[in-house]
């Protein structure tokens, strides 16, 4: 056994230091699967770990009562939670108007909180930058400061009436924008908006006529019981009961859909990988034979030659994985930054074992499935023909041969280069087709852009520019995947089909029309790849998309599959002109026969 052990060990060291290339190839397929999988997951911690420290640095509270009725009736309703069993504290009643805020020449829905310019036990908002409230002044909650493009010494109107921007402020005690919850007076409907603290004594001048509703900070004996407070307490408080738990979910929802895009995108991602894999594994193993065969005539087992063969791409995958997990854990934070109303750069945290588990899974699982099928076809082949190291014969159909001989030399060279490798020829419609479904799906994406409503002014949504982040981040990761997958392919077709061009050219046929015809080889596989491409792009995007969709002209997407196409054929065409170039007598001689 250890005999064995050491044998694996030592083909395994000799493979990898032989093949670097090769190696580097893999190592860099499998890690942007694995990269993308756990950026996607880290995106939770991304949203999580940032509130986390806002809500201690703010004192947060626990439950954040709103009524539904405003002036003495409101506050008549408020007073029973203050003495509730569970309470601990609380802040407020503060008076709230929903009221509209003028900046830089946009007008948009604002949520107006009277506060002291003394702390308070719960919910103290920090100060970024400048002051806290004082009269005749207003402070800004930072991502809606962000948003506007206001800071700390601006003029801003509440309402008609002009007042200095006197600092900017983060809390939990509301979602971040844009989600702070204005309400319409007139309606029950939560619209979108942001979030300005005034001073106490300002806050009726400011809302006129307008009835003042309010808000109570409460805390909890335990702080994670707010889910059993708010059903104990529903029968004495007619109105909305938040807890810190929702306050928090609502501000991931930044990051949610990033998140979606990213974590589908990993499986596409894997796909491709599997596909790059596939084409990379397929050279080794077939370039391996003689060796399959000395291991056989020496008395190895298949299973022995399987694990010969299948240790190499674990290591290698297990490596990637390594890569991949560090790789996306470092990327999260910068990459996908958490909102503006949170405190701070996202801390560094050893990853979530889930992450860690995933991320290995997905590298074993691509090295596995891309492997298994050539190697095991290597462990069971024959000893004899393991040691002549002789090419497979194609496999000719007659229908086939009396269809071809009527096309023309470049078809017809392009068709047989593809009936002799089969299982290349669909590795790159594989690959096309996972290209045009992600390109597809970011045109999708962009089709739905509009603009962010609030109320009169429309402002950057920030879950599209997050959104928009991942997947330009997906994008790049799979064109650099792509075009590695289909440089490969077309090396590999380049030095498989030397002899077969040569020969073709012996029989007649010009360097021009060889080289025409390896390119056509790669092309024909593409098309089906690319037109099954849209509609999947298309359907994918209808399924995890929310609400009513809009389609991409049609413009775009013919040229997005031109796009494709063209890139395909012109990766494949410099290697395929200069392999068609090559004296005859070389290529016959240095291939076995």
């Amino acid at each position: 056994m250890a005999g064995r052990l050491l044998l694996v060990c030592r083909l395994l060291v000799r493979d990898l230091r032989r093949r670097p290339i090769e190696t580097i190839l893999l190592v860099v397929a499998i890690s942007a699967a694995t990269g993308t999988l756990t950026l996607g997951l880290a995106l939770n911690d991304v949203a999580d770990r940032p509130y986390e420290r806002t809500r201690a640095a703010t004192a947060g509270p626990d439950v954040v009562a709103r009524p539904h009725t405003t002036g003495q009736r409101a506050l008549a309703a408020l007073a029973p939670l203050t003495t509730s069993a569970g309470v601990t504290g609380h802040s407020g009643p503060y008076p709230v108007a929903f009221l509209v805020m003028t900046a830089h020449g946009r007008t948009v829905h604002t949520v107006v909180e009277g506060r002291d310019t003394a702390p308070a036990r719960v919910d103290r908002p920090v100060v970024t930058e400048g002051t806290w409230v004082r009269p005749g002044g207003v402070v800004v909650e930072r991502a809606f400061a962000d948003a506007l493009g206001v800071r700390a010494g601006d003029e801003v109107g509440v309402d008609g009436r002009r007042l200095r921007v006197l600092g900017t402020a983060v809390t939990t005690a509301r979602p971040t924008y844009p989600y702070a919850g204005w309400i319409d007076p007139d309606s029950a409907l939560v619209e979108r908006g942001g979030l300005v603290w005034v001073h106490r004594a300002d806050i009726a001048t400011l809302a006129g006529a307008r009835p003042l509703s309010y808000t109570l900070n409460l805390e909890l004996a335990d702080p994670d019981a707010g889910a059993a407070f708010v059903d104990s307490a529903t029968t004495l408080h007619a109105g909305e009961l938040s807890t810190w738990q929702g306050i928090a979910e609502q501000d991931g929802r930044l990051v949610a859909d990033a998140r979606e895009a990213l974590l589908v995108g990993s499986w596409l991602l894997a796909a491709l990988s599997i596909a790059g894999v596939t084409g990379v594994v397929a050279g080794r193993v077939v370039g391996r034979r003689r060796r399959v065969g000395l291991l056989k005539a020496v008395g190895a087992g298949p299973a022995m030659v399987a694990v010969v063969h299948l240790a190499e791409y674990l290591v290698i995958g297990l490596a990637a994985a390594g890569i991949g997990l560090a790789a996306g854990l470092l990327a999260a934070p910068a990459l996908i930054r958490p909102s503006a109303g949170l405190l701070g750069v996202v801390d560094t945290r050893p990853p979530a074992l889930s992450t860690v588990v995933a991320a290995v899974s997905l590298a074993v699982v691509i090295a596995t499935a891309a492997t298994l099928v050539p190697v095991v076809r290597a462990a069971f082949a024959s000893t004899i023909h393991a040691l002549a190291d002789a090419a497979t014969p194609p496999r000719r159909r007659r229908w086939r041969v009396r269809l071809s001989r009527r096309l023309p030399v470049t078809l017809l060279i392009g068709i047989r280069v593809n009936a002799r490798r089969p299982r290349r020829a669909r590795l790159v419609t594989v690959n096309t087709l996972i290209t045009t479904t992600v390109l597809v799906a970011v045109l999708m994406n962009h089709a739905q852009d509009e603009p962010f409503d609030l109320g009169y002014t429309d402002l950057v949504d920030p879950r599209a520019e997050r959104t928009d982040q991942a997947l330009l981040v997906l994008t790049v990761v799979l064109g650099v995947l792509a075009l590695l997958n289909a440089v490969v392919t077309t090396w590999t077709a380049v030095l498989d089909a030397r002899r077969p061009l040569a020969v073709a050219r012996t029989l007649g046929a010009t360097p021009a029309q060889a080289g025409l015809g390896l390119g056509v080889a790669q092309l024909l596989p593409a098309i089906p790849g690319v037109a099954a491409g849209i509609p999947v792009g298309l359907g994918l995007y209808t399924i995890v998309g929310p609400g009513e969709l809009r389609y991409p002209p049609d413009s775009w997407l013919l040229a997005t599959a031109l796009g494709v196409l063209l890139v395909g054929a012109a990766l494949t065409a410099v290697p395929a002109m200069v392999a068609a170039r090559r004296p005859v007598a070389d290529a016959l001689g240095s291939t076995p026969a």
